[in-house]
């Protein structure tokens, strides 16, 4: 076959399309519990500072004038990172009309761009137990400071409860801030080298067809966020959702938090779904646990 630019062309074009239907159809969890920057416009620059966090101010009676809060009391960064997966395909198969055993490895390259930033957003959330968030503390921690209604800081106040076994989570994502942030400076893009120009092309006889993105995710909110070791049992689920609720911002402003999802590791898989779904308890009485929260395993948290 005589390869000719239009032959190129319509071979970019079909590896691009058989790319783009499996990342579509790539199953993925991550727009589930992440905040993605998008909704408040791309991430313009290397990175976002997010001074906000942790800074919410609360409803209050109009007396007098307006109380203007500022929402720039902490300076939380999230740097984006550079990501890319490359292949090459040889002129020699594209003469040969070999396209069609490409594909396979195309549709896993969609497949595998949809899914990397559920590999970042739950690497992210197993490490919450030693990476710091925005008020200085491990994102999961024993003693974040709160400020009470006096202007006072209370401390400590837990969204964990240690444990050494496989990790499950609990989160509210039910407002617009969620406890982890999809930050994206450049979407997962398909490229292309393919002129007899490039110099992989002259010199080596092979094509190369590729993927970029600027991306990371980071923490949030940690008041809408529980992170456990303790058994996945009814005992400690129940305590995680009643100490979630009762969380409060600074000021002794009460959050209403609603543990929305449960994420666990797939060691745990089964007592999640016997806990939330099965609706029998361990003894035979009613689980009240059953529906109160959607079920995702991440095998990332393995």
């Amino acid at each position: 076959m005589l390869i000719n630019k239009p032959l190129l062309d319509l071979a970019v074009r079909g590896f691009k399309t058989i790319y783009s239907d499996a990342n579509l159809a790539a199953p993925s969890e991550f727009e589930k519990i992440a905040m993605p920057v998008q909704s408040l416009g791309p991430s313009g620059s290397r990175d976002e500072t997010y001074g906000w966090i942790g800074n919410l101010p609360a409803m209050r009676e109009w007396i007098g004038q307006r109380v203007v809060n500022n929402l720039s009391a902490y300076g939380f960064t999230i740097t984006n990172r550079k990501f890319e997966l490359t292949v090459s395909v040889g002129r020699e198969d594209i003469e040969d009309d070999r396209l069609g055993t490409f594909k396979p490895a195309f549709a896993e390259m969609g497949g595998m761009a949809r899914r990397h930033p559920d590999e970042l957003i739950f690497d992210l959330l197993k490490n919450g137990f030693t990476s710091p968030c925005f008020d200085g503390q491990n994102f999961f921690d024993t003693d974040h400071p709160v400020i009470g209604e006096d202007g006072t800081t209370v401390t400590p106040v837990a969204n964990t409860d240690g444990g050494a076994g496989a990790p499950w989570f609990l989160l509210d994502v039910s407002r617009a801030v969620r406890p982890i942030i999809w930050q994206e400076r450049v979407k997962y893009e398909f490229q292309s080298l393919t002129d007899d120009s490039d110099e992989e092309v002259f010199f080596n006889d092979r094509y190369i067809y590729g993927v970029r993105a600027r991306v990371n995710a980071g923490f949030g909110l940690w008041q809408l966020a529980w992170g456990s070791k303790q058994t996945l049992n009814a005992a400690n689920y129940a305590s995680a959702r009643a100490q979630m609720q009762g969380f409060r911002a600074d000021g002794g402003r009460v959050l209403g938090v609603k543990p929305s999802v449960l994420v666990v590791a797939p060691a745990l898989e089964e007592a999640a779904l016997k806990l939330i779904n099965s609706g029998n308890g361990s003894d035979g009485e009613t689980d009240p646990w059953k529906g109160t929260a959607q079920l995702i395993v991440a095998p990332w948290l393995a």
